[in-house]
């Protein structure tokens, strides 16, 4: 190819008859956009990897689909707790809980949990903080599930620092723990049940309303439908509205 076709463009017919100036600008354009799809790709794959994920509906109510690595999460006991248990052991990651004498093990084996990846340490045998802070160095989720105590916040600074470097996620479920602050608080209230009807029934259905608020205090309220299945299995569900629900009604008696 002689020099002058060359000059004029000719290698990429889109680009003969321009001038100098649009061809270089055409070829600036060009490369951003490949660098733009690079980039994209790199990114969801670093997101990824930077996120303990959580399948199912319960995961599509939380930031990135799961829990990002090397932060801190209030979680209040119960079945959201327990759901986030079962995700990450019955994804083949490890956790353990410091405390947890209220979990139910069997339902967060009927959630899906493996519970040969899940450790319950004793509180007693040492200060929580400091052996939920050992944890999160070999371990992807670790609960703190202590009530009444208070984290100073030079301790806490040790542990959220920790957990950053190992990539691991901790989680705050004891009642009156006091810390400076955490990256995700998240809780949930039942607003209806299905299966029970006056006097009898069986439930087979709990609805709740699912609140997720961000470090910057945004709230964000989700509703899910934690369903039993037919193989004895429990399952997060989008709610629907179902057409016969019982709604929680509290009174006195005695």
């Amino acid at each position: 190819m002689s020099a002058p076709a060359r000059r004029s463009g000719a290698l990429d017919p889109a680009l003969a008859g321009r001038s100098r100036d649009e061809q270089l600008a055409e070829l600036r354009g060009r490369i951003a956009r490949v660098d733009g799809r690079i980039g994209a790709g790199a990114r969801a794959r670093v997101r990824a990897a930077d996120v303990l994920e959580v399948p199912g509906a319960l995961g599509d109510v939380l930031p990135d689909g799961g829990l990002a690595r090397g932060t801190t999460v209030r979680c209040g006991r119960g079945s959201v707790l327990t759901g986030l248990l079962a995700a990450v052991t019955g994804g083949g990651r490890s956790a353990a809980v410091v405390g947890g004498t209220s979990l139910g093990l069997l339902a967060a084996h009927e959630m899906g949990a493996q519970l040969d990846r899940l450790a319950l340490v004793d509180p007693t045998r040492g200060d929580p903080g400091e052996v939920a802070s050992v944890l999160l160095d070999g371990l992807d989720l670790v609960v703190l599930d202590v009530d009444d105590i208070v984290v100073p916040p030079s301790r806490w600074k040790v542990i959220t620092a920790r957990a950053r470097a190992s990539g691991s996620v901790l989680i705050v479920s004891g009642r009156h723990v006091r810390t400076p602050g955490t990256n995700l608080d998240l809780s949930a209230h039942p607003i209806g049940y299905t299966g029970l009807g006056r006097g009898h029934g069986r439930v087979r259905a709990v609805h709740l309303e699912v609140t997720v608020t961000d470090r910057a205090g945004q709230p964000r309220r989700s509703h899910l439908t934690l369903a039993a299945a037919g193989d004895g299995s429990v399952r997060w569900e989008p709610y629907a509205a179902p057409a016969q629900a019982v709604h929680p009604r509290f009174s006195r008696t005695g």
